[in-house]
C-alpha cells in the first residue's frame, strides 16, 4: 500500500471538522489523521483522539490543553498535546502533513491557515476569515510559496467545480466568465415579517432550515452576513471584480452556486446540503471519492425557486458588498465588528437586528488601511472590536 496522505484538521470539533473526520474514516486506507485541534472542548477532542489516533492534539486554550494531556495520559494514549497559537501553527506546518483542513471559525483561524500556506500545504479552506481579513496577504503567500488552495465552503467549491482548470492562470475573462452567482438559502427568517425580527431568539436564529452548522455561522446565515463574507472570499479566490459577483436566494439549497458564461451558458453544481460533498471533493481532487452523502432524487426534487436578496431584510449583505468595494482592511473591520456583535446576540446582550447596527456603526468610525501587512490588519481588527464592544456596553447601559 502506498504511503497515506497526512491530514491536519484545524477546528476538528466543529461541524466541518466532524464531517471531515467522517470522510477520512471512510478512506482510512488513503488518509492518516496527523493532528487535531480545538479551542477548549476537551471532551470532544479526547474522544476524537481515542477514535482517530492522531500524533498531535492542540488546544487553543492552555488550561484545556493541560486537562487534555492528563486525560490522555490516564488512558495511556501517546498523543503529543500542544497549546495556543504556536501549537496551531506548528501542526499546520508539520513535514508529515500533506493537507490542512482550515476550519477554525473566525479571526482565530488566520495565523495557522497562513502557516499552512507558507509550508506549501494543500490548504482546504473552510475558514473564510483568512481571505476576508487578509485577502491580498494570504493570496500572495499562496502564490509565492506555491501552496495549493481549494475552497470548502459549498458555494465556492461549487464555483470551482464549474470553472475550467485554466481559469487560475488565464483569469476569468479569458475563459469567458460573465458572472459568478453565489446561492444562499435566506436562512430561517427569509419570510418572517420585518417587525418581528428584533425579537427573534438565538435559538431561532440557529435553527437553519437546511444545514447543520455551528452557532456563529448559523447566525451569520440568518443575517446573510455569511453570504456577504462569501462574496469577499469569492473576490480573492477567483480574482473576480465585485460587479461580477451576485447573490441569488435559493431556499432549497440544492444548487450550491453557478457560473454564467459570455455565450449565455450557466453551469451549476447541485447536491444534497451536506458539507461532506465539498470536503470529499477537495480531499480527493482532481479525482472523486465517496463522501457518504445521499444522491439527489430528481423525481422527488420538485421546483427550484430563486429570488433576489432583500437588502432591507438583510442589511449585513449590503454592508459586506460596500466593505469589499472600499477594500484594504475594511473587510477585516467588518468581520471583527460582526464577530463581536454575533457573540453579544448569542449571549442575549443585544437584539438580532442590532447586529447590522453594530457593524455599520463600526464601519463609520474605524478607517481602513492597506491590507498588505499582518500587523496592520490585526491592529485594525482590534480597533474594530473595541468600538463594537463600546457600542454594546452603551446599549446595555441604556436598557
Amino acid at each position: 500500500m502506498s504511503e497515506r496522505i497526512g491530514v491536519t484538521i484545524l477546528g476538528s470539533t466543529g461541524s466541518i471538522g466532524v464531517s471531515t473526520l467522517d470522510v477520512l474514516q471512510r478512506h482510512a486506507d488513503r488518509f492518516r489523521v496527523v493532528a487535531l485541534t480545538a479551542n477548549r472542548n476537551v471532551e470532544s477532542l479526547l474522544q476524537q483522539c481515542l477514535t482517530h489516533e492522531p500524533d498531535f492534539a492542540v488546544m487553543a486554550d492552555p488550561v484545556a490543553a493541560e486537562r487534555l494531556h492528563d486525560r490522555l495520559r490516564a488512558v495511556d494514549r501517546p498523543v503529543e498535546v500542544l497549546a495556543g497559537a504556536a501549537g496551531l501553527e506548528r501542526v499546520a506546518a508539520l513535514p508529515e502533513v500533506d493537507q490542512v483542513m482550515a476550519a477554525i471559525v473566525g479571526a482565530a483561524g488566520l495565523l495557522p491557515t497562513l502557516a499552512a500556506a507558507r509550508a506549501r500545504k494543500r490548504v482546504l479552506l473552510a475558514n473564510k476569515e483568512a481571505l476576508v481579513m487578509a485577502g491580498p496577504l494570504f493570496m500572495a503567500t499562496v502564490r509565492e510559496r506555491d501552496a495549493e488552495l481549494l475552497p470548502i465552503d459549498s458555494e465556492h467549491n461549487a464555483v470551482f467545480q464549474c470553472l475550467p482548470p485554466e481559469f487560475s492562470t488565464a483569469g476569468l475573462a479569458a475563459v469567458g466568465v460573465r458572472r459568478i452567482l453565489l446561492t444562499g438559502s435566506g436562512g430561517p427568517f427569509r419570510v418572517t415579517p420585518l417587525e418581528r425580527l428584533p425579537d427573534v431568539t438565538p435559538e431561532q436564529a440557529c435553527a437553519h432550515p437546511n444545514w447543520s452548522m455551528g452557532r456563529k455561522i448559523s447566525v451569520d446565515s440568518a443575517t446573510m452576513m455569511n453570504k456577504g463574507l462569501e462574496v469577499i472570499e469569492a473576490h480573492w479566490l477567483f480574482d473576480a471584480p465585485p460587479e461580477r459577483i451576485e447573490v441569488v436566494v435559493h431556499p432549497r439549497s440544492v444548487i450550491h452556486s453557478m457560473v454564467e458564461y459570455e455565450d449565455g451558458s450557466v453551469l451549476a453544481q447541485l447536491g444534497n446540503p451536506d458539507m461532506r460533498t465539498p470536503i470529499a471533493h477537495a480531499l480527493a481532487w482532481p479525482r472523486r471519492m465517496d463522501s457518504g452523502v445521499a444522491f439527489l432524487d430528481f423525481a422527488r426534487l420538485g421546483r427550484l425557486e430563486f429570488e433576489a436578496p432583500d437588502f432591507a431584510r438583510f442589511p449585513c449583505l449590503r454592508l459586506a458588498f460596500a466593505a469589499l468595494v472600499r477594500g484594504g482592511t475594511t473587510p477585516a473591520i467588518l468581520n471583527a465588528a460582526n464577530e463581536v456583535a454575533v457573540q453579544a446576540f448569542l449571549e442575549r446582550r443585544i437584539r438580532f437586528t442590532d447586529i447590522a447596527v453594530v457593524v455599520e456603526h463600526v464601519l463609520e468610525r474605524v478607517s481602513g488601511h492597506e491590507a498588505d501587512a499582518l500587523a496592520g490588519i490585526l491592529d485594525d481588527d482590534a480597533r474594530a472590536r473595541a468600538v463594537a464592544r463600546d457600542w454594546i456596553a452603551a446599549r446595555a447601559a441604556e436598557v
